[in-house]
């Protein structure tokens, strides 16, 4: 359990907040590529950790989000009038560039050079993968961008989604540590004395960008399984970052989870291959399964199935052939995580177990280092770029190799990832 003061620490993260400032010292995803057209097509609006944005192309094809307040009057800058080169106000015609410099003030005299005394709040940004990254925080302190694999593969290697998810941030990023919930939450028939029916046991391991969470099940005498052993480990990406563990002939996934503001987040997924363009099964998959990618409104990116039409949940199923009659294993993890007694889970009033060791070492990562950041200890992991380069790892192998063995078989060419004994 947490206490009420800690989950309010970890679960704020609009301006001044000390999570708000942990969030910003880290490159975030904050849009998909496609939302942000062609000059001609104007703005998007962007928000995130409780600031409204805007997005908008240059003709150079790079990327601003600056603020969504014009400094003179306040005015709304979605309405404004892209010119290739920067964002013009409508209201007066004030103009800004992608660092936020005025360029341009109609009803001013130059004389005044007024417009070199104005700055429009904007952000780094960083576009690849289908995503469009932004960093929030000091300028003194931006890092590196992270060398994750999906950078350095070409572009139709990867696929990336995002969703609204109804609820707090960190509700999303429990969810997806938590090894022990694949075997309820999402069974749908599981085969007495198989290796997804065995109660794992877990490590926790710190690495250069987090930890890596490990679940080992073994084999048991007379089964199929016996002198096996099946692993499972989670890379945890700090600050709310996981990659899914998969069998190796599946595509690699990031999920992040992003707070819009304190009862909603944007939940992102990144998929790549890193030998092989992806293929026809795997889109089909990412866009009819609702597994690891949604089915979503093209407007609000809320899902199909959502809260408010029960998720589609299907009874009859749910009596006859699986644990909730919720089609596709992430719209199952969106209806618990949505409705923890309301958007923010009231964590002191939770009765934690031993499979929940992967949560815990969580928390308390966060907690030691947003506690630090607040005494001026800046967190490690955001110039430990290179570590970033890593996979997860679902497989069945046998039982005389030990976990790094298997870490580190599956790991890209070049990954530099530093693991505790």
């Amino acid at each position: 359990m947490l206490s009420i003061e800690d989950n309010e620490l970890l679960t704020r993260t609009g301006p001044g907040t000390a999570m708000g400032d942990l969030f910003r010292r880290f490159w975030l995803p904050v849009a998909l590529s496609k939302e942000v057209g062609p000059t001609e097509k104007g703005p998007t609006k962007v928000t995130v950790l409780g600031e409204k944005l805007i997005a908008f192309r240059n003709k150079d094809n790079t990327v601003g989000l600056v603020d969504a307040r014009c400094p003179h009057r306040l005015a709304n800058l979605y309405w404004g009038r892209n010119e290739g080169d920067g964002l013009r106000c409508v209201y007066h015609g004030w103009k800004f560039d992608k660092e936020g410099n005025c360029l341009d003030q109609p009803a001013e005299s130059e004389e005044t050079c007024f417009k070199q005394h104005v700055k429009l709040k904007a952000y780094p940004t960083h576009e690849v993968a289908g995503a469009i990254w932004a960093y929030m925080g000091p300028a003194d302190k931006k890092p590196p961008f992270p060398e994750f694999e999906f950078t350095l593969v070409p572009s139709d290697h990867v696929y990336a989604s995002k969703r609204l998810q109804l609820c707090n941030w960190l509700q999303n990023l429990e969810g997806e540590l938590d090894t022990a919930h694949v075997q309820q939450l999402h069974q749908h028939e599981v085969v007495p004395g198989s290796m997804v029916a065995l109660a794992p046991r877990y490590e926790i391991k710190d690495t250069g960008f987090g930890m890596l969470m490990i679940a080992k099940r073994e084999g048991k005498d007379g089964t199929p399984h016996a002198g096996k052993i099946n692993w499972r480990m989670t890379p945890y990406i700090m600050p709310s970052g996981t990659l899914i563990p998969q069998t190796p002939e599946r595509p690699q996934h990031l999920t992040f989870a992003v707070p819009i503001d304190d009862v909603t987040m944007m939940g992102y997924t990144v998929s790549w291959r890193a030998d092989r363009p992806i293929t026809g099964e795997d889109m089909r998959r990412f866009t009819e399964d609702d597994i690891l990618h949604l089915r979503v409104d093209p407007e609000t990116f809320l899902p199909v199935a959502n809260i408010h039409n029960d998720y589609l949940i299907d009874r009859k199923s749910q009596a006859t052939e699986t644990m909730t009659g919720i089609p596709g294993l992430r719209l199952q993890d969106v209806a618990v995580q949505e409705d923890q007694d309301g958007p923010i889970a009231p964590r002191h009033l939770e009765k934690l177990g031993s499979t929940d060791l992967a949560i815990v070492m969580m928390r308390r990562k966060l907690l030691t280092t947003v506690k630090g950041l607040q005494n001026g200890q800046e967190p490690p992991q955001p110039s430990d770029s290179e570590s970033f380069k890593c996979r997860s790892v679902f497989a069945e192998v046998s039982s005389d190799l030990s976990w790094q063995d298997v870490f580190k078989s599956v790991q890209p060419a070049g990954s530099k990832v530093a693991l505790e004994a």
